[in-house]
């Protein structure tokens, strides 16, 4: 049973939505991830996004470019929460893809991420489950205090090499 789903349009979204991917693996997540077009194969699409809710589905990570339907058609199909990671065009720079997902219709939400985001997507994703899941919630609060704890290190080195001599 996969606890979240990631869905992509095509193979080239791969290398953004594997940053998802790699978040929930990292906390213990299960997930699915999928490459199914909701324009070149719509019957496909239709019967995957049905199947969800019955597979114990809970949240859904849907990506996309340009056009940007797949996380749409995701929120109008399942009941659970979407988060819609807009993808980097060539065209527009992902900027159509961002438009399109934030402007959804009203009762049709679709959270969403920067453009590129799949690693803010997963992070999304876990905290969403973490509202019902103390051992995950206990995880990411740990996860933020790396975080702050990584930052201030830098600082800190910084500080005592000075600008000019500090290499990342």
């Amino acid at each position: 049973m996969a606890t979240v789903a990631i869905v992509m349009g095509s193979d080239s979204d791969l290398a953004v939505m594997s940053k998802a991917a790699a978040v929930l693996e990292e906390f213990g997540v299960d997930f699915e991830i999928n490459i199914i077009s909701a324009h070149r194969e719509p019957d496909t699409f239709f019967e995957w996004a049905k199947g969800l809710e019955e597979k114990g589905t809970k949240v859904v990570i849907a990506g996309a470019g340009m056009a940007a339907h797949l996380p749409g058609m995701c929120a109008a199909l399942v009941p659970m929460p979407v988060i819609g990671v807009p993808l980097k065009s060539n065209a527009l720079s992902g900027e159509d893809a961002l438009y399109s997902i934030v402007q959804m219709p009203p009762g049709i939400p679709v959270a969403t991420v920067a453009i590129d985001g799949g690693k803010n997507a997963g992070i999304m994703a876990l905290k969403i489950l973490a509202v019902s899941d103390e051992g995950l919630l206990a995880k990411l609060k740990d996860f933020s205090k790396r975080q702050k704890e990584e930052v201030e290190a830098k600082d800190k080195r910084l500080k005592e090499e000075g600008y000019k001599n500090y290499k990342k």
